[in-house]
């Protein structure tokens, strides 16, 4: 394996893009605009810059790094010829669903289809296409190049060959594999999005303000960062999102997502990528530290 598409040049399938490219793979980028593009290409080599000033890599890695990767502008065109596609689009079930169906009839049959979702079944993308034993789920952690976590995640149809070749090939990329079970939100997010959404319940209840609430799980419970501020880097709409997705999976009134967070979002305070969250990111200085805190 050594061909490798990635959809979605955003926050995550650049940090994705990034990874591989990192590690010799040959990367296709693709995006529905050329402007998407240079975004995230522009990002990549900014991490890259960061990594080099820190001594994590030289200036001959981050330049073979950027050689490796391509970018699309036509989904058609970009998969050619790849063994693996990673889709990381908008954690929209209808969008990955009708990304799926295009990825089934332009791939070559033995390609592996990917998706980073956070909290979508496996199973339903699958079956969106003709190749449901080939559909696995990579979640990647935020930031890529840094997190070591991927969920593996298995449909009800993926074989346990596609189970085991992507399992090695994350461990190729020097990210550390766990696979768990198929179910809203899988592990991570099944976990974590309850603490956000109680958070914002505390703040939105006036129990404390924003930076009480994110300094007492930060020193009391030796969180690297606060909850909220923790949600305005994942982006308020994701973790909406993945609430709603948790919800309407398991019918339960504690995956309700709070009505905070859902007119924050309706407002586009959507966090680090909208410049006002719980914080405020107005300022680029501001921007940059909250990516710097991840760059170690």
């Amino acid at each position: 394996m050594k061909n490798i598409a990635v959809i979605g040049a955003g926050t995550m399938g650049n940090g994705i893009a990034h990874t591989f490219a990192q590690c010799n793979f040959n990367v296709h980028l693709i995006d529905i605009s050329n402007e998407s593009l240079e975004k995230g290409i522009a990002t990549i080599a900014k991490n890259l810059d960061r990594m080099v000033a820190k001594d994590k890599i030289s200036e001959t890695d981050k330049k073979a790094t950027l050689k490796n990767i391509s970018t699309f502008t036509s989904l058609k065109e970009g998969v050619k010829n790849v063994d693996l596609v990673v889709e990381a689009a908008t954690e929209n079930v209808n969008l990955k669903l009708s990304i799926f169906k295009e990825l089934d009839e332009n791939c070559d049959e033995q390609t592996i289809l990917a998706t980073n979702t956070s909290s979508i079944s496996i199973t339903q993308i699958g079956a969106a296409t003709k190749r449901p034993d080939k559909v696995i789920g990579m979640h990647f952690m935020n930031p890529v190049p840094v997190m070591k976590l991927v969920e593996i995640i298995s449909g009800y149809s993926t074989s346990n060959m596609v189970l085991e070749t992507i399992t090695n090939l994350s461990k190729k990329i020097h990210k550390i594999p766990v696979a768990v079970n198929d179910y809203p939100g899988f592990v991570a997010n099944r976990i974590l999005m309850p603490m956000i959404n109680e958070s914002i319940e505390t703040l939105y209840n006036n129990v404390a303000g924003v930076e009480e609430i994110d300094t007492v799980m930060k020193l009391g419970m030796a969180h690297p960062m606060g909850p909220l501020q923790l949600a305005d880097f994942i982006g308020l709409d994701v973790c909406l999102s993945i609430l709603n997705v948790l919800y309407d999976g398991f019918k339960n009134p504690k995956y309700a997502p709070c009505p905070l967070l859902v007119n924050m979002v309706t407002a586009g305070k959507l966090g680090v990528k909208s410049g006002e969250g719980f914080y405020d990111y107005s300022s680029s200085k501001k921007a940059e530290k909250v990516a710097e805190m991840f760059i170690k």
